[in-house]
């Protein structure tokens, strides 16, 4: 059960962070590299709490689909999505903002389970966790870049 938590420190107001972070579509940009699209629930826009969105990619090679709920929003501090459906077992991952004095301190906890017992044990310490680290890290630079750009030109 493992629970990557990253930081990082974004020139610009905390509502643009919040907003960029629950964007379908920006989300989408962030993973191009894995052909992340919206194909079902809420499909472009941000997405509110109690709903859905179903994301269909490509990971390691195999097309996947994997339906996220928000489960809790409490603007602009904090939002949930967990897994309903999708590779994972389960996972929760938790998206934190705080106003700092230049910006927003934006804090993403991803807490997951492998399918498959031992062997999803076994593939977390061999390369998931690196991955997945990896994938949340490049998601959160694009927002972090957008955001700062917007807040240039809004």
């Amino acid at each position: 059960m493992p629970i990557i938590q990253t930081e990082l420190h974004i020139h610009a107001p905390i509502e643009t962070c919040f907003d960029m972070a629950r964007s379908i579509d920006i989300h989408a940009q962030s993973t191009s590299q894995t052909n992340e699209r919206a194909v079902g629930g809420v499909t472009s826009g941000l997405i509110e709490c109690g709903q859905t969105v179903t994301w269909e990619a490509i990971h390691f090679g195999v097309k996947q689909r994997l339906t996220a709920k928000i489960t809790e929003m409490d603007y602009p501090l904090r939002f949930v999505d967990e897994q309903v459906r999708g590779a994972f077992k389960r996972f929760r991952h938790t998206h934190e903002f705080y106003t700092t004095e230049n910006g927003t301190q934006m804090i993403d906890i991803f807490d997951y389970t492998s399918p498959m017992g031992w062997l999803g044990k076994l593939a977390d310490v061999l390369f998931l966790q690196r991955y997945m680290k990896g994938f949340l890290i490049k998601r959160n630079m694009y927002i972090k870049k957008v955001a700062e750009e917007f807040n240039i030109i809004g």
